[in-house]
C-alpha cells in the first residue's frame, strides 16, 4: 500500500514539475515577443545619436530607452517609436525648443546627397500658445540641418494643429541660407495637406478655419526625403489624401535677390526684421545631416520677442511632470523609417 502512495506522490510531482516548466517556457517566449528597444522597432539606429527633451544627450541608440521621452508603444496591431517631449526643457545650444530627436551621425554635401524616410503619427502637439503665432501647436517630425556656415535648415517638415480642430496640418518649410548677417534669415512654407505656416489667428485665442484636407492627431502619413545630385525630391504620402510631391534646388538659390522675396515672407517676417537675401549657390557644398523625430516648436517666450516663433505655452515653471499632465508637450510616433543614399528619382 505504502508504495501505492509513494508512486501517487511521485506521479503528481512529476506533472506539476513538468507544468512549471512549461509556464517558465511559455514567459519566455512571451517576453522574448515583448519589444523593448526602440532599436528592435526601427534598426538603423546605430546610425544616429538622440537628443532627449530632459537634456539627455546620447550616441549609442542600439538597446536604449529612455522612460516619458524615447520607448516603444503597441497599438494592439504594430509596435511605434515614441518620441516625446514637452514644450519646456533643456534644448539644444543653437535652438530655444525642446526635442526628442535623432540626429545622423554621417556628414554629406547635396551634390552627394542622402535619402530619409518616416511613416508616423502625431499623437499629440501642445494645446496652449498664441494663436497669431505661426510656430504654436506644431511639432517638426523630420529634417535637414546644415552643419556649417550658419547651420541653417533648408527642410523642416511640420504637423500643426489648432485646439478644438479635428484635423491639423502638414506643410513643409525652407530656411534660406542667409547672404552675409544671419539675423536677417526666414523660412518660405509650403503646404502639403492643409495649411502652410503663414495661416494664423487673428488673436492670441483666435483659431482660423479648420483645413478641409487635413490630417488629424493619430492619423498616419508618410514622408521620403531625397537629396540627389543637389536637387531635393519630397513625397507625401496617406491612405486618403493624394499623394504630394514637391522639388527643390539646393545649389542654385531663388531667392538672392530683394525682388525674389515672396508676398508670405514679407507678410509674415517683416514684424520681426527677417528680410534677408541668400548667397547665389544656396547650400552648395555644404555639409548636411538629416533629423527625425519629434522637435516641439512650441516653446514658453514671451510672444513680444518674436512673433514668428515665441509661442507664450504654459510650461508649468520647467516642471515636465505638470507640462505632460496639462496638454504642454508634443508626442510623435514612427513605425517605419529608413536612412539610405539619394537615388535618382523616380527610382
Amino acid at each position: 500500500m505504502k508504495n501505492i502512495v509513494y508512486i501517487i506522490v511521485i506521479f503528481f510531482v512529476i506533472v506539476a514539475c513538468k507544468d512549471k516548466v512549461q509556464n517558465i517556457s511559455e514567459e519566455i517566449t512571451q517576453t522574448n515577443e515583448i519589444v523593448k528597444y526602440p532599436s528592435d522597432v526601427l534598426p538603423f539606429m546605430n546610425q544616429w545619436k538622440i537628443l532627449l527633451g530632459d537634456g539627455t544627450d546620447n550616441e549609442t541608440l542600439v538597446n536604449y530607452t529612455k522612460k516619458d521621452f524615447f520607448y516603444v508603444e503597441n497599438d494592439s496591431v504594430t509596435n511605434w517609436v515614441v518620441y516625446k517631449t514637452p514644450n519646456s526643457g533643456i534644448t539644444s545650444k543653437n535652438s530655444g525648443n525642446t526635442r526628442t530627436e535623432l540626429g545622423q551621425k554621417k556628414r554629406w554635401i547635396p551634390e552627394t546627397g542622402g535619402k530619409l524616410t518616416g511613416t508616423l503619427k502625431v499623437q499629440h502637439v501642445s494645446t496652449t500658445g498664441d494663436a497669431r503665432v505661426a510656430a504654436s501647436y506644431s511639432v517638426v517630425v523630420g529634417q535637414i540641418h546644415s552643419d556649417e556656415g550658419h547651420k541653417n535648415e533648408p527642410l523642416k517638415i511640420f504637423y500643426k494643429k489648432f485646439p478644438g480642430h479635428e484635423k491639423g496640418s502638414v506643410f513643409w518649410n525652407y530656411e534660406i541660407n542667409t547672404e552675409g548677417d544671419n539675423s536677417k534669415r526666414w523660412d518660405f512654407s509650403t503646404a502639403v495637406w492643409g495649411h502652410d505656416m503663414s495661416v494664423i489667428g487673428e488673436g492670441s485665442n483666435t483659431y482660423p478655419k479648420e483645413p478641409e484636407n487635413g490630417i488629424a492627431l493619430g492619423e498616419e502619413f508618410a514622408y521620403e526625403i531625397n537629396v540627389f545630385k543637389g536637387i531635393m525630391y519630397l513625397t507625401f504620402t496617406n491612405d486618403t489624401q493624394d499623394t504630394k510631391t514637391f522639388t527643390k534646388n539646393l545649389l542654385v538659390s531663388d531667392y538672392s535677390k530683394k525682388s525674389n522675396i515672396p508676398q508670405q515672407t514679407i507678410t509674415l517676417f517683416s514684424s520681426i526684421g527677417q528680410d534677408g537675401t541668400e548667397r547665389a549657390n544656396a547650400y552648395a557644398g555644404e555639409l548636411q545631416f538629416f533629423k527625425q523625430g519629434a522637435y516641439n516648436q512650441t516653446n514658453g517666450k514671451n510672444p513680444k520677442t518674436n512673433m514668428v516663433w515665441s509661442t507664450g505655452s504654459e510650461i508649468y515653471e520647467g516642471d515636465i511632470k505638470k507640462q505632460y499632465e496639462n496638454g504642454s508637450y508634443a508626442e510623435v510616433w514612427f513605425k517605419e523609417a529608413s536612412l539610405s543614399s539619394g537615388t535618382a528619382p523616380n527610382n
